[in-house]
């Protein structure tokens, strides 16, 4: 009787414990804030979360979606970047990436034929040099003491110096070289631009077919092979460079005469327009025809030096096989002027100038075409935002805006006196 008292007092008491626990645990679970939904790839064999449970959290953390997050791949390596802007098709962005690793191709092969053909100058030259100084010592020595073996020598060594510097003459090493480092320049403006339209722009076909003909006329401009492609190195008259593609009449005719649909002028005016207008006039009248002066004068040396080269290590060869103290003396005075000219020519580099005022020149030149080109649009939305369009401008010409727009007054000026403007346009080169 006393063992059954005891147990029910036990089972009483804690009874009573266990209600007030749970009473107690009822009291914390009201006064604790509620904790976040943890979400358990563990818990869903499928491994996916359902449209509805993401309907589900975005109501309950109230996030508001005013139209779906685009994601872009930018980049390998970098953080995928949400935007807003229309999406573009995949075709066009596969497309647009495959040109991107043809560009970064070409970057790479350009550099490293810039470096192999600027070795080419260095080793020609100092092998030229070498073999006439060599010859020359060799011609004084059979003068002195009469041995014909000396002479033979100091011919075989003439004549290959002759064919060598044909050889430079002909190809222009260190032009060559300026050619591939303008192109790699070209290519890695070229391969920025598409990063940034990827990155921010939306892509239509005709970007894709834009960013391709700009491949291909860089591809035209700066050849990689010798035989057959190379830039003629001695025209019969100085051009600019031309590595973009050339905007043809018929385009330009039926731009005149599309009809406007948009009125809004988006940043462009009348003033601004007077504006290019008037820096255009001084972009042809100072800048390119200075180069294109310039150019004119580096050929024109270029051309005797290439000439006069060879011309002197073949005196010096036919001199020094007949021997004898006189043509002994003529092979040593042609042979060290033939040394000098080289030198001249490929250590000063006189071709890498020509193409560098080619280059400088078709850069006037594309600016020219562009600020024209851009004028000549009727429909302002085809048109690039105006106060953005003068500011490339002015950078491009190492220019503020307000030193641009007093070159733009300077020029109006100038027409109306009929006086030539003082100062050229580029402040860069």
């Amino acid at each position: 009787m006393a063992a059954l008292q005891a147990s029910s007092l036990l089972v009483s008491t804690s009874s009573s414990s266990s209600s007030g626990c749970s009473s107690r645990r009822m009291i914390a679970a009201s006064i604790q804030a509620p904790k976040p939904l943890k979400l358990s790839f563990a818990d869903h064999p499928r491994a996916g979360i359902t449209k509805k449970l993401v309907e589900e959290l975005s109501t309950r953390n109230r996030y508001v979606f005013a139209e779906p997050l685009q994601m872009d791949f930018v980049q390998k390596d970098r953080v995928l970047e949400p935007r807003l802007s229309p999406a573009s098709s995949v075709e066009t962005t596969t497309k647009l990436y495959a040109i991107l690793e043809a560009v970064e191709d070409r970057v790479e092969m350009h550099d490293n034929i810039g470096q192999q053909r600027d070795n080419w100058n260095k080793l020609l030259l100092n092998s030229v040099n070498m073999m006439t100084l060599t010859a020359t010592t060799m011609a004084a020595m059979g003068a002195v003491a009469p041995a014909p073996s000396l002479r033979v020598c100091s011919a075989l060594l003439f004549t290959a110096a002759t064919g060598m510097s044909l050889v430079m003459s002909k190809i222009q090493p260190s032009q060559l070289a300026e050619e591939q480092r303008n192109a790699s320049r070209l290519f890695k403006e070229l391969r920025s631009k598409i990063k940034s339209m990827l990155t921010v722009q939306s892509l239509t076909e005709s970007d894709l077919k834009e960013i391709m003909e700009k491949v291909l006329a860089l591809d035209r401009a700066y050849p990689l092979p010798l035989l057959g492609a190379m830039i003629e190195k001695f025209p019969a008259k100085f051009q600019p460079a031309t590595w973009w593609p050339r905007v043809s009449n018929n385009r330009r005719q039926s731009r005149g005469r599309k009809t406007v649909t948009n009125t809004e002028r988006i940043g462009w005016s009348e003033d601004l327009e007077v504006e290019m207008r008037a820096i255009v006039q001084v972009l042809k009248s100072k800048d390119k025809q200075d180069y294109l002066r310039l150019g004119n004068l580096a050929l024109k040396l270029n051309k005797m030096l290439a000439v006069s080269g060879p011309l002197l290590t073949g005196i010096a060869a036919a001199s020094s096989a007949f021997g004898g103290s006189t043509a002994t003396m003529v092979a040593a005075i042609a042979s060290a002027m033939a040394a000098i000219v080289n030198s001249f020519e490929h250590g000063g580099q006189i071709g890498m100038v020509v193409e560098m005022y080619r280059n400088c020149a078709g850069f006037f030149e594309l600016m020219e075409e562009t600020i024209e080109a851009t004028l000549e649009e009727r429909d302002y939305s085809e048109r690039e935002n105006g106060e953005m369009f003068e500011m490339k401008v002015a950078v491009k010409l190492g220019r503020s805006l307000s030193q641009l727009r007093d070159l733009a007054r300077k020029s109006m000026a100038s027409c109306i006196e009929g006086t030539e403007v003082d100062e050229f346009g580029s402040k860069l080169f």
